[in-house]
């Protein structure tokens, strides 16, 4: 395969380019409150996002061929790394924090480029909607549990949902009316203007109303907690400490991190991809994935990844290339070197807000809601894999989708869809009989359709089915076997038995 750079700017139509610069700009802008939350969720100073948003953003664009998606600092990396410094007791933004997390975006990284080498892109098909859909969920609803200590002047929570409703229990005890008030408001705000006014972004209105809420009216005497400010300039390049972290943890964790950014941002990439009528090569979404999370090691961030919240809104925005990416670095670059100034005027309620809003539009509610009414079997492994990440954290979450998503491989494989046939008058087809009401059955046979390749897992399914079917006056046992292209040795033997037994009692 021959690598290209720049992929999406191949053939580009400058027509384009004034829309693409706008959204590219409407994109640095929302990713400053949402890049600067979630760089405190993973356990590093909220500055860290903005620089997540400069260097790995433009490596990303420079091997991408999606001509939509927005890489950069979001909730499930985040998230991952978060709950890695609390099991092994770092605090967040100490000095152990600053060290251990670009490691582990590090290695995140070199796994994505391993996995690049591997033509490991096909790993992706086994691991479904609903698992990756219930493990995202899971993540989304984490944070917010995290998150809501932080509405009320506390510090945020840590741990699994237990933890956080004790944490939340005793943020109540010494609650601040007014920083709840400034966040729920905020977040009432961006929900209801979402839904009155959608191509308005809605965050930047309110992080701008926070900034002159403290100008204003010095909410900060009244106990209300505000960001810390930061100097001007772009990040430092750093080279990460390998020698002042657990290595073998920084690779543990940077390997579910991989997984994870892997499988969400190629479901994604996908999806949007299909939507809008253009190809992916999927093998050098992960390189451009593993530029991005190597680039961010450097400059002290946490592990990056493709938001599918700020690619909604370039899809709506209608941006067409990467463009739009290469527009969003150069002009976070710009408020990095010296309009870094309103940071130290934020309230913290009100970017928590901001956050806690881009999480409720993660949580796959509405998936939820279809796999309910289509598929309960599916509906169930997406809780399970939801439910999983609240009780047992996200490492054991990414194990249990995985295992969930093989587990989803064999139930279809092992209760494959089958029917029994029958005639409907006028018709030279055989019909489902229990889908067909005008079909019957033909007097003294039996007609089996198995929709399933036939082995050790299903055969017992097969000869049950066979065998509860037969009546004293059968005759005949015919198969359909149109869709069964292979059988194993122990479906053979098994078929052998099934025939040698209808042989005894005389039906063909």
């Amino acid at each position: 395969m021959n690598l290209q750079l720049f992929p999406t700017l191949k053939n580009y139509n400058l027509r384009n380019l004034p829309g693409d610069i706008f959204s590219g700009i409407i994109m640095a802008a929302v990713s400053i409150p949402i890049s600067m939350g979630y760089a405190q969720i993973s356990g590093i100073p909220a500055i860290y996002g903005l620089y997540g948003s400069v260097f790995p953003i433009l490596f990303f664009a420079l091997f991408s061929t999606s001509k939509q998606f927005i890489f950069g600092v979001d909730a499930a990396p985040a998230a991952i790394v978060g709950s890695a410094l609390a099991s092994l007791g770092i605090a967040a933004e100490s000095p152990d924090a600053l060290a251990c997390v670009p490691v582990i975006a590090f290695f995140a990284g070199l796994w994505l480029l391993l996995f690049y080498c591997l033509h490991a892109d096909r790993i992706v098909d086994f691991i479904s909607t609903p698992v990756m859909g219930g493990f995202i969920s899971g993540i989304s609803l984490t944070i917010i549990f995290m998150q809501i200590p932080k509405l009320m002047g506390s510090g945020a929570g840590s741990g699994e949902l237990p933890e956080l409703l004790h944490h939340i229990f005793l943020a109540a005890h010494s609650i601040s009316f007014l920083s709840l008030a400034m966040g729920i408001g905020a977040l009432l705000l961006i929900r209801i203007g979402k839904k009155i006014f959608p191509k308005l972004p809605m965050s930047i209105v309110i992080m701008i109303l926070g900034v002159l809420s403290t100008t204003c009216f010095h909410v900060q005497d009244h106990g209300v907690v505000l960001l810390q400010a930061v100097k001007p300039g772009l990040p430092s390049f750093i080279i990460p400490k390998f020698g002042d972290v657990a290595l073998t943890q920084a690779v543990g964790r940077g390997l579910m991190v991989a997984v994870v950014i892997m499988a969400e941002t190629l479901l994604a990439e996908n999806n949007f991809a299909f939507k809008n009528g253009y190809k992916l090569n999927d093998r050098q979404e992960i390189l451009a994935c593993a530029a991005g999370n190597i680039s961010a090691s450097f400059v002290g961030c946490c592990p990056v990844n493709g938001s599918i919240s700020r690619t909604s809104m370039n899809e709506q925005y209608g941006g067409t290339s990467q463009v739009v990416s290469l527009t969003a670095g150069i002009s976070m670059a710009v408020l990095l070197f010296g309009f870094t100034g309103f940071i130290g005027y934020l309230p913290v309620p009100v970017l928590t807000a901001i956050v806690i809003s881009a999480l409720m539009d993660v949580v796959e509610v509405h998936l939820a809601i279809r796999l309910y009414k289509v598929s309960r079997n599916e509906f169930y492994i997406f809780m399970a894999a939801c439910i999983s990440v609240l009780f047992l954290g996200t490492i054991y979450g990414v194990l249990i989708g995985i295992l969930l998503s093989f587990v989803a491989v064999i139930l279809k494989a092992t209760a494959p869809p089958r029917s029994f046939r029958g005639i409907i008058p006028g018709k030279d087809a055989y019909y489902d009989l229990v889908r067909n009401r005008h079909a019957y059955p033909i007097q003294h046979v039996v007609i089996y359709r198995f929709n399933e390749n036939l082995f050790f897992a299903n055969a017992k399914i097969f000869q049950e089915d066979l065998e509860s079917s037969l009546k004293e006056n059968t005759k005949v046992v015919i198969v359909d076997a149109s869709s069964i292209n292979s059988i194993d040795i122990t479906a053979a033997d098994r078929l052998e038995a099934i025939a040698a037994n209808m042989k005894k009692r005389d039906i063909q």
